[in-house]
């Protein structure tokens, strides 16, 4: 029988909804094993699904490896065609990757770009539509700036590169922002009330990893780069799909699953996988369940626990 661990929210988010918050992950948490905390934040949360070297996660080189051929030759960055407003003080980015570009579109944008970035020694290319990239030398220094979701509606100058070593990316981010809000792209999506790309977000550097490994045999995520970690560490990715996950379940010899959970709402996460994993866990169809928490929780919960029933339930607190 297969062990699943589940990566989840932060247990406040968790504890935030009603419905979750007096549901299966309460009965767990009140008669599981508690495990030792971990540190906050997606990485430590990631690296209970898989492991690999370095202290940040190279979204770009992964994500590249399922877009392209070449994802082993140096090191990238992504580079994801945004929407950003000003007001008075500040510039906020307000989307970004997925802005609904035509490949004719984002053929026309490249264009223009291509001169100023293969200039700077960092060519662009976008396999998607979604998602550009620049390409570097393995050796080079690449900013570390946040993922888009982390910064939507805040003030880009908090988030970009600092210092001498970021100044070249800011430069090259203001040459990209004044070619691109005079390109005859954007005045076209205005005209038909599309929003404009008036702006790259530079994120997700480094080089593939020279390794991973995972104890899971299949990992279900909607995270294109999880999903690139897990391949290149031997583990099946899929997409997030409770079907899967009861095929899964059970079949003779299957492996340890991981599921990543991060975005699930609460409805879906209650009773589209909670409830149904406490009912195979209860009939003895899992080993265990292992849940690890983006804010640092980590507990396992087994068949037997449900049995602890000195051990009183009371719903998730804030």
């Amino acid at each position: 029988m297969p062990t699943v661990r589940l990566l989840l929210p932060e247990l406040r988010h968790c504890a935030a909804s009603p419905e979750v918050a007096a549901g299966v992950l309460a009965r767990w948490l009140a008669r599981a094993d508690r495990l030792p905390p971990a540190e906050a934040g997606t990485l430590p949360a990631l690296r209970t699904l898989v492991q690999w070297p370095g202290t940040r996660m190279p979204v770009a080189a992964l994500t590249r490896r399922l877009d392209a051929d070449d994802a082993g030759q140096g090191a990238w960055l992504r580079a994801d065609p945004a929407h950003v407003r000003p007001d008075l003080t500040t510039v906020r980015m307000l989307a970004c990757g997925d802005l609904g570009l035509t490949a004719d579109e984002t053929e026309a944008l490249l264009h223009a770009l291509k001169p100023v970035f293969g200039d700077s020694g960092v060519p662009i290319d976008a396999p998607s539509p979604s998602r550009w990239y620049l390409q570097a030398a393995s050796a080079a220094e690449l900013p570390d700036c946040p993922a888009p979701d982390e910064i939507l509606g805040d003030d880009l100058k908090l988030h970009l590169p600092p210092g001498p070593a970021g100044k070249r990316w800011r430069l090259l981010l203001n040459e990209a922002q004044v070619i691109l809000h005079n390109h005859p792209v954007n005045a076209a999506r205005a005209a038909r009330g599309a929003v404009a790309v008036n702006s790259l977000w530079f994120w997700g550097a480094g080089a593939l990893p020279a390794w991973a490994r995972s104890a899971c045999g299949h990992v279900l995520t909607p995270d294109p780069a999880l999903a690139s970690l897990a391949a290149l560490a031997d583990a099946t990715p899929a997409p997030l799909d409770r079907g899967q996950m009861a095929r899964l379940c059970e079949s003779a010899g299957t492996p340890d699953i991981g599921i990543d959970l991060r975005t699930a709402r609460a409805a879906v996460l209650e009773r589209e996988w909670l409830m149904p994993l406490d009912a195979r866990l209860r009939r003895r169809g899992l080993s265990a369940i292992e849940l690890a928490f983006l804010s640092g929780e980590r507990a396992v919960v087994r068949p037997g626990h449900r049995w602890r029933l000195w051990r009183r339930v009371r719903p998730l607190q804030r």
